[in-house]
């Protein structure tokens, strides 16, 4: 037996005590197709950037932390959520997976002790146990971005909500943000440079190396001239706010932003500030897809603007349908949308929802072509009026949550534009106390329903909402969340995507064939 034979009999026996299920029998020969179908498993690690929330003095940020209850999640994990300048290999405010508590608490200093005798900024909440959301709260306009991550029993549909209220001045009212995962690719369709906007696009590096940055500006006629938008550096563990104005001279109402990220990932989202209608974050727009939804437009707006891009070169023909509580409606004199490629596209819908319940879908009248698209939603009367972004989105797939519920504020509105669907809604138990309460909601094809969430049992705090779908067509979702001080007439609302809390693992045994050939 020659030394090549011991070692693939070696590396055999090393498998199997590996493995626990390697066995040696003779390879199936029969030529049959033996895999196994894919299984859909809790995801083991989630990480999440928050944006820095607010350079207002009068600023309040509240940040809500919720994972949902996963079948076959890990039973321990740990979670935390640091500030980027903080954040290392050795990250501060992890929890043990069992009561959901952070390290040892310097009180005095304001720290937290680490293993080893290293101390870091005392992390801004401690994410609780799946079921339960956590919260935490900074104020003023120094807060920096955060950084999250979630692992075992925690990361499975990890959604962390930030939330601030901004009493006056530019952007005042209720700014929200769900934190997003770090990527590679963004697309803004919605941002302007109008004298009358603040615009900034907040770029977040979570790694320990740098990133490397193109931002692009696409304007009615094409691309704008900018001047330092290319290369931009993004160090490590830090945050970028680079203000719209300063990357071009010229003066556009309706700009899409792509964030394209040569090497490295960050977290990516804009800001928009307006000077008299308020503000709040603009989120990433769902990829260039040729059928677009944009969920959840509040029955009471005043003004609805759209706008759209095509990133390729290609034009595209939209026709564009409101799925009100009755059906698919098409505005008068809103019938089809014209996108140029590599141009943006707007349009004015006025009070499209005239006081119903209602989403935009925009097919093709042709061809399919991708395009990305995002509305403002205007609200209120005269100093009154406040504005909101809401970005196409993917449906919610499987399950999709969204955190900082509020009682009495917070509405979610479900669409079903394409065919009958059937939908699960949970309340989870409140943040201080209360226990969940869960309804089923039935959607007729191409309408839109708006509904309050089921009220938890004793609910004492802020809650979280989980959708998930039950049977039939695709569902979209958004929750509008309304400001309960009543000095700060503001909303905001946020789409909900499928929360990606599973992976599919394919299911593989090993094959020893490879060892006689």
């Amino acid at each position: 037996m020659n030394r090549t034979t011991l070692s693939l009999i070696a590396g055999v026996a090393a498998l199997a005590a590996v493995t626990g299920f390697a066995t040696l029998d003779a390879p199936d020969t029969s030529g049959a197709d033996t895999a196994k179908a894919a299984a859909r498993l809790p995801v083991e690690r989630t990480g999440l950037v928050c944006p820095a929330p607010s350079t207002s003095d009068l600023a309040e940020t509240a940040y809500t932390s919720f994972t949902p209850v996963t079948k076959g999640a890990a039973a321990k994990g740990t979670a935390h959520l640091t500030a980027a300048t903080e954040e290392s290999t050795d990250a501060t405010g992890k929890t043990d997976g069992k009561d959901g508590k952070t390290g040892k608490t310097d009180d005095k200093a304001g720290k937290s002790k680490e293993k080893g005798g290293k101390t870091a900024a005392k992390p801004v909440l401690a994410p609780k146990a799946p079921g339960t959301p956590a919260t935490g709260t900074t104020s003023g306009g120094t807060t920096p971005a955060y950084l999250g991550t979630a692992e075992g029993a925690y990361a499975p549909g990890w959604t962390l909500q930030e939330t601030t209220e901004v009493a006056a001045g530019t952007g005042r009212g209720l700014l929200g943000v769900n934190c997003t995962a770090p990527d590679t690719e963004f697309w803004f369709p919605g941002a302007s440079t109008a004298a009358d906007r603040t615009d900034y696009v907040h770029l977040t590096n979570p790694d320990d190396s740098a990133a490397v940055v193109d931002i692009e500006l696409y304007g009615p006629d094409g691309a704008l001239q900018t001047t330092v938008g290319e290369g931009i550096t993004v160090p490590p563990h830090a945050s970028d706010p680079i203000l719209l104005s300063t990357l071009t001279a010229e003066k556009q109402d309706a700009v899409t932003v792509h964030v394209n990220v040569r090497s490295g990932r960050v977290g990516a989202a804009v800001q928009a500030l307006d000077d008299k209608l308020g503000g709040d974050w603009l989120a990433p727009a769902g990829d260039p897809a040729g059928s677009l939804v944009i969920p959840g437009i509040p029955k009471d707006a005043v003004s609805v603007r759209l706008v759209a891009f095509a990133p390729g070169n290609a034009d595209a023909d939209l026709k564009v349908q409101l799925a009100s509580s009755t059906g698919l409606i098409t505005p008068a004199g809103h019938e089809t949308l014209h996108v140029k490629g590599k141009m943006s596209a707007s349009v004015d819908l006025g009070d499209v929802t005239r006081g119903e319940a209602g989403s935009l879908v925009l097919t093709p009248t042709d061809d399919a072509v991708p395009v990305v698209a995002a509305v403002r939603v205007v609200r209120g009367k005269g100093d009154d009026q406040e504005s909101a972004f809401i970005p196409a989105t993917a449906d919610v797939g499987t399950r999709a949550s969204v955190a900082d519920n509020r009682a009495k504020a917070a509405t979610l509105s479900l669409t079903a534009p394409t065919g009958t669907a059937q939908v699960k809604v949970t309340s989870s138990a409140g943040s201080e106390g209360g226990a969940t309460a869960s309804q089923t909601y039935t959607l007729k094809p191409g309408t839109t329903q708006d509904v309050v969430p089921p009220a938890p049992q004793g609910l004492k705090g802020t809650y979280a909402i989980t959708v998930e779908h039950v049977s039939g067509a695709p569902v979209y979702a958004a929750r509008t969340l309304l400001s309960t001080d009543k000095d700060t007439p503001g909303f905001t609302i946020q789409t909900l995507p499928d929360d990606r809390g599973t992976v599919s693992v394919p299911e593989a045994d090993e094959n020893l064939d490879v060892l006689q050939r």
